[in-house]
């Protein structure tokens, strides 16, 4: 299955691409940061930012899309900006057609790591491991971007749905639902998730959660 993660930032956002197969064995595809100037008008930055996303899915042609959600900060101004390139992202991607998942900042760091409250350059540092890497993408907002893609890649909660009424589960206990019927990437990773949550793969059925 090919994951897009995206690391929501008006100035720096980041990007990354990873194929993962049935057994969890991951492997760099495509990683950027993609930058806006601070001198424009805002829709502008947003635009650009939208752009690099849409040309990399294009480009990429993932299977899913993985977002980190926001959390309130003491910079209310950064927090804004970034909810503002989360959203217009969310417009790229449901243009797209693409399932959407989103996940916490905690969420990725128990995937990656092991451990919810980890730091960042434990994050880069199993992210560099997890890929066979030398060394962590750089900047820390292309490391980050992995990071969301393997967290969905590994754990596939979070995820919105493939379509406007469309969403698609595996829980805890592997069960897997879905609404619309799964692309054959999409099929696979929800039975190979399933399959590792319980004894015997799932197969997704309609009729939503």
């Amino acid at each position: 299955m090919r994951v897009l993660g995206i690391d929501p930032g008006i100035t720096r956002c980041g990007i990354g691409v990873i194929d993962v197969d049935p057994m969890r064995r991951t492997s760099l595809v495509h990683v950027e940061v993609a930058r806006s100037q601070q001198a424009i008008a805002t829709h502008f930055r947003l635009q650009t930012i939208a752009d690099a996303i849409e040309r990399v899915i294009a480009t990429y042609q993932p299977d899913v899309v993985a977002i980190e959600r926001v959390f309130a900060q003491d910079n209310l101004q950064s927090v804004t900006t970034t909810m503002q390139v989360m959203g217009a992202a969310m417009v790229i991607v449901a243009r797209a057609g693409l399932p959407l998942a989103i996940h916490t900042p905690s969420e990725v760091k128990a995937a990656v790591t092991g451990n919810g409250v980890a730091s960042k350059a434990q994050v880069q540092a199993m992210v560099a491991r997890i890929l066979g890497l030398a060394k962590p993408p750089k900047p820390a907002d292309a490391a980050d971007a992995i990071a969301i893609a393997i967290c969905h890649a590994w754990r596939g909660t979070g995820l919105q749905g493939a379509t406007k009424d469309g969403t698609v589960n595996v829980s805890l206990s592997g069960g897997v639902s879905a609404r619309k019927k799964l692309t054959p990437a999409q099929a696979q990773w929800a039975q190979a998730l399933a399959k590792s949550r319980r004894k015997g793969a799932v197969a997704p059925k309609n009729g939503g959660y």
